[in-house]
């Protein structure tokens, strides 16, 4: 599937970085597939209520993937007797089950799980049921849960997303990613034009209220009436939430040894700014919410579970690669099967080390807040993050931040969330007792300041650093 999940944070910036280029102004959002080293974070230390589960199964692999992952095979459906699938999840339940809690928290149920991957409807609904039952049992599991799983195009039927639907998953992301025959075979997609179309009509026929479709911009060979066609046909289809995300070249991937950013037959920075705009004009017209960098949704359809991200909250991970933040840790799981297999060992000895002698960083902490604030629409809580690291803190951000109030990449609200003009941020000296306590929050614009995010979160980051 495409990354759709989300990547620590230390991990996509440094705390210095060197502002990068336009193309990239889709901040990824993916777990690690990479092993990192523990690193103490000071971000809440409640008990998680939100769970990751990475089932890595796909057919094959695609052009631009560089998860974590097990290709099954193009023509691999039916994975009921596939042991590389039965085992996978066998080691998948034991590290559930190995995993400590707190003893004195006990009550808080989960709120969410997020099946990624991979391509977890590959994956039979009796092994989906035995990795709920022990999220239930291990966590308890709440009657309200929101259950995501992401699916393919031509890996499920109308029997197996009503199972799934048994089960309790109630929202799904569907991995369309563009509606060209041409453009789903260069990206080695192993479902075709047909098998989206099957797909949705299996999602609507079975009441899937909460659903969502993915859709990759800045493709090889990708034109500008392609993408406008791909943003009509989905919004033709009615899902409650569209994701937007624009290709990363990644290295050690097909794509990645073919093209080069930003050179043809991939589009230039211009061109992929002007499909981030396109999307943001057409679903914004169609009244999809626009809440987070890479995501809109119908009112009240906002994934509950990204939320948890977006919130910097403490989540629980599982799986192949997959990264959780508990206590204030954010732990990488190894991404090859093997050594995962060894790491679940060693968490059932008690030989896991899940601490760190680190010091909490207050920097790193609040270059989190900011990054993930900054994602979304609502943006950062001005009242809430000066509370946290300082007022001083605050007024250089705001400071930092006043030219791209003129230029319209930056947004400041006050307390009601309104607008404050340009004209009073250019004649306010932002001190405590004038603009500290008006300006109560700081967006992106949309979508100019979110296409420049990179960008606008590293100015801050060198605010906070220095």
């Amino acid at each position: 599937m495409l990354k759709s999940t989300f990547t620590p944070i230390y991990l996509v910036l440094s705390p210095k970085p060197k502002s990068p280029k336009l193309s990239s102004h889709i901040i990824t959002n993916t777990f690690s597939n990479s092993t990192q080293p523990v690193r103490q974070n000071s971000s809440l230390k409640h008990t998680p209520s939100s769970a990751y589960v990475h089932l890595p199964f796909c057919r094959k692999r695609c052009h631009y993937c560089d998860f974590p992952i097990v290709a099954l095979g193009s023509a691999s459906t039916q994975t009921q007797n596939d042991p590389r699938v039965s085992n996978y999840i066998q080691w998948l339940c034991r590290e559930i089950n190995a995993t400590k809690i707190d003893e004195e928290n006990t009550n808080t149920p989960l709120q969410t799980v997020f099946f990624g991957g991979g391509t977890p409807s590959l994956v039979p609904p009796t092994m989906v049921s035995s990795v709920l039952e022990t999220l239930r049992n291990k966590f308890g599991l709440s009657q309200s849960a929101e259950i995501s799983m992401e699916m393919d195009p031509g890996t499920f039927d109308y029997k197996k997303m009503q199972e799934m639907m048994l089960l309790g998953v109630n929202r799904v992301s569907l991995g369309v990613q563009a509606f060209q025959e041409k453009l789903l075979r260069s990206c080695g997609r192993a479902h075709g034009l047909k098998e989206v179309h099957e797909a949705i009509d299996i999602v609507k026929s079975c009441g899937v209220e909460n659903w969502s479709i993915d859709l990759i911009a800045s493709l090889p060979h990708q034109t500008s009436d392609m993408w406008e066609e791909s943003l009509r046909l989905a919004i033709e289809a009615q899902p409650t939430h569209v994701s937007v995300y624009d290709l990363q070249i990644e290295q050690g991937t097909k794509f990645g040894r073919m093209y080069a950013p930003g050179e043809f037959p991939l589009p230039c920075e211009t061109q992929s700014a002007e499909f981030y705009k396109m999307a943001s004009r057409m679903l914004g017209d169609a009244n999809y919410n626009h809440y987070e960098i890479s995501s809109y949704c119908k009112s009240g359809y906002e994934c509950r579970h990204n939320y948890t991200y977006w919130k910097n909250k403490p989540f629980y991970a599982f799986g192949l690669g997959s990264t959780s933040f508990v206590g204030g840790l954010r732990f990488s799981r190894p991404k090859m099967v093997n050594e995962y297999m060894n790491f679940v060992q060693n968490l059932e000895n008690g030989s896991v080390n899940s601490s760190s002698d680190n010091d909490i960083h207050g920097k790193d902490t609040a270059m989190d807040v900011v990054m993930l604030s900054l994602r979304t629409a609502r943006g950062l809580d001005l009242k809430r993050f000066g509370e946290s690291f300082g007022s001083s803190l605050v007024l250089s951000l705001l400071e930092a931040y006043k030219p791209y109030v003129e230029s319209e990449h930056v947004v400041f609200l006050d307390e009601q969330r309104i607008t404050i003009g340009i004209d009073d941020v250019k004649n306010a000296h932002l001190d405590e007792t004038n603009s500290e306590r008006r300006v109560a929050y700081i967006r992106l614009s949309d979508p100019n300041g979110f296409l420049l995010s990179n960008e606008l979160i590293a100015l801050a980051f060198g605010v906070i650093d220095s």
